[in-house]
């Protein structure tokens, strides 16, 4: 079955970075979109970037510039690279699947399928 388990998440002054890395299993990991999304105390899930097998990425607004996805196919595996954090970063972070044929709408998070447990970040000002 797919197992999506995220690691990297931990506390972190401002201006400080993390890298979150989520590592897939039980599918064919290269044909799937895959991306990361945010969820912090109080307020709705939302997109912060996706990727699609051919590296096409998509970003939400107020990551654009600091954050960056990409893929390891051999590894099956997907980072979120994030720079610059902010206090307003600080949320749950969950890594997540889209089956073929998949999209990169960083804002559509219905057409996730298959979701981590997510890993927890905090930015301290």
């Amino acid at each position: 079955q797919v197992q999506l388990v995220e690691s990297g998440g931990g506390s972190v002054q401002a201006g400080g970075s993390l890298r979150l890395s989520c590592a897939a299993s039980g599918y064919t990991f290269s044909r799937f979109c895959m991306g990361w999304f945010r969820q912090a105390p109080g307020k709705e899930r939302e997109g912060v970037a996706t990727i699609d097998s051919y590296g096409r990425t998509e970003y939400g607004d107020s990551v654009k510039g600091r954050f960056t996805i990409s893929r390891d196919n051999g590894k099956m595996t997907v980072y979120l690279q994030m720079n610059s954090l902010r206090p307003e970063d600080t949320a749950m972070y969950y890594c997540a699947a889209d089956p073929p044929p998949c999209s990169t709408v960083v804002a559509d998070l219905s057409r996730y399928a298959y979701w981590g447990q997510g890993t927890q970040v905090t930015v301290s000002s």
